[in-house]
């Protein structure tokens, strides 16, 4: 049995190894660099994060401090007195949009001959919008009740009462009436009668 080796040099695989242990610790190298850099970035921007909540916080301790200081100066009179005048300027401005011509044309052609309008009174309410007071002077009693049927028929009038009613002096009726007025539901108003034509 031969032992000796018969080729000049021995071939042996050194080089493909060494390549392979070079990329196997460039790899590592890169890995740890970025978990190393991956690593103060977050810790940078745990930093931030607690320097801003910090921030934060001794913000919210300020508007906190403002906001007792300014409930504590605050006075209950003023605040009263602003609230009159927004629901002044509100009733102001519903007043705006009610049209007087519109409802003395409608008052005219529902009023009976025998009646007459002395006193018209619109007053704005939060909970009924426009309420009217009328002060009547008519004949009788039933043409103030022809007046308040006639009233309801428009649509535009909603419950039409009368508060006070008596005789006066003359002889005439007099009625003070309330209704609530909601012109959006009125019905097209008809033309009134010209003075001195016969219904």
């Amino acid at each position: 049995m031969i032992r000796t080796n018969l080729a000049t040099r021995p071939f042996y695989n050194e080089r493909a190894v060494h390549v392979w242990l070079l990329i196997a610790a460039l790899v590592v190298a890169a890995a740890t660099a970025w978990n190393v850099t991956t690593g103060l970035r977050y810790r940078r921007g745990d930093s931030e994060l607690a320097r801003q909540a910090d921030a934060d916080e001794a913000r919210t301790q300020q508007l906190r401090q403002q906001v007792t200081r300014l409930r504590g100066s605050i006075d209950p009179r003023q605040i009263d007195a602003a609230s009159t005048a927004a629901r002044q300027a509100n009733e102001l401005i519903d007043r705006r949009t009610f049209s007087w011509t519109e409802l003395l044309n409608r008052l005219e052609t529902t009023l009976p001959p025998e009646a007459h309008i002395v006193a018209v009174r619109p007053k704005v309410d939060r909970a009924h919008g426009i309420v009217l007071t009328l002060n009547v002077v008519a004949r009788d009693v039933d043409d103030v009740n022809q007046f308040l049927e006639n009233l309801e028929e428009t649509g535009a009038f909603k419950d039409p009462r009368p508060t006070t009613e008596r005789f006066n002096e003359e002889g005439l009726f007099e009625s003070i009436l309330e209704t609530n007025y909601i012109p959006e539901n009125a019905k097209p108003a008809p033309e009134a009668p010209a003075r001195g034509a016969k219904p």
